[in-house]
């Protein structure tokens, strides 16, 4: 398969996607509209403010997948001179505008239910009330179930989130529908603390919505199934002898540029090299979808046995310290009396401070040779 079919089979499955997300989010509005309503008319005509709040918690829900829908349709619009890299990531910023709504909705909720709490009205429970509360969990129950399934038919974290958020609600429903059955029962009224409790769900999943959209935002660790799969991908070369520095830059859902270095022999032409780098870029976007916007070059000695002592020596002396991850990209010339390398640093100790201990140690081990130590940052896994 050439790289023009491989182009044109990703833009297909991208249209695809969207067209389930925006067809899966309109069943999810009109669901969502439908049960706010019964029970917005449920909560009022019984004066029940758990009911009242449940129905709330279905508007926002309703209004998250309106959100969602805009936000597809804007992320799915083609490059331009301006935003040369596409416009993905605006999914990511219409996952924040939901989770703002949902806590938002959260807290007044629970500012009502305080109210209710201090001035507590009875509720006046009709038997239809009560089967349109359980219509409404197995409702629930089923689109969250639709919903999260089709989220990870075309791995969208936003349709993902909404099926285990309607799985959830389905659970408060439940818990609103108890709350009736036991005031119908013992005359004992529970709905403002169900509310309250009600409330601080929609709050707390809110502010975890939040949090993983900014972690999304400001960029996150890359994924390690896909990082092992692209790494696999390289290796499968037998030029390349090894892939470090793996950068993986996100620009939406399934948008992903990657850039690496490959330890190569320093029997290669630059000829060969490029060759080989092409081939790479191919089969990495063939398996895996992502672009390599740039692949590095480390050379690796293959005849000079001193230069192999060397670097088995100072690898010892490096990974001695807890610190440091992997040491890679060596090269020594010894009649230049050169060595350089990489390593990896974790986030325990400044890259300046560990510079200056390897410097020291290096410099007393190896009097007379001129270093070169690059530090990585640990941004995938090894």
């Amino acid at each position: 398969m050439d790289g023009e079919q491989k182009a044109t089979e990703i833009t297909e499955e991208l249209k695809n996607r969207d067209s389930i997300i925006v067809r899966t989010s309109i069943i999810g509005i009109t669901a969502n509209i439908f049960l706010a309503a019964f029970k917005a008319a449920v909560g009022i005509l019984s004066h029940s403010i758990a009911v009242t709040l449940d129905a709330v918690n279905n508007l926002s829900d309703a209004l998250s997948s309106v959100i969602t829908i805009i936000g597809t349709k804007l992320a799915g619009k083609l490059p331009d001179k301006k935003h040369p890299l596409g416009h993905g990531r605006v999914e990511y910023l219409s996952a924040l505008i939901v989770s703002a709504i949902v806590l938002y909705a959260g807290f007044t909720s629970l500012v009502e239910s305080v109210k209710k709490i201090i001035h507590p009205e009875t509720p006046d429970y009709a038997p239809v009330s009560l089967i349109i509360i359980a219509s409404a969990v197995i409702v629930k129950i089923i689109l969250g179930r639709f919903v999260k399934a089709q989220g990870e038919k075309v791995n969208s974290g936003a349709l993902i989130a909404s099926g285990a958020d309607a799985m959830f609600d389905a659970v408060l429903s439940a818990s609103v529908l108890a709350s009736a059955v036991i005031f119908m029962m013992t005359g004992v009224s529970l709905e403002a603390f169900v509310g309250a409790f009600i409330s601080v769900i929609i709050i707390k999943s809110g502010y975890e919505m939040m949090q993983d959209t900014l972690d999304d935002i400001l960029g996150k660790r890359a994924d390690a199934e896909k990082v092992k799969e692209i790494k696999k991908t390289i290796l499968s070369f037998d030029e390349v002898l090894g892939a470090y520095d793996l950068f993986l830059n996100n620009y939406g859902p399934d948008k992903d540029y990657a850039s690496v270095h490959l330890e190569l022999p320093d029997t290669m032409t630059v000829d060969q090299v490029d060759v080989l780098t092409r081939k790479v870029q191919a089969k990495v976007y063939k398996e895996t979808g992502v672009i390599m916007t740039g692949v590095g070059v480390y050379s690796y000695n293959t005849s000079d046995d001193e230069a192999a002592r060397i670097r088995n020596r100072i690898r010892k002396l490096v990974m001695d310290h807890e610190w440091a991850l992997q040491m890679h990209g060596f090269y020594a010339d010894v009649e230049q009396k050169k060595i350089r390398f990489d390593v990896v640093l974790s986030f325990d100790i400044k890259p300046e401070e560990a510079l200056q201990i390897l410097y020291t140690e290096l410099a007393e081990a190896f009097p007379g040779y001129e270093l070169h130590i690059a530090p990585d940052v640990d941004i995938s896994d090894l």
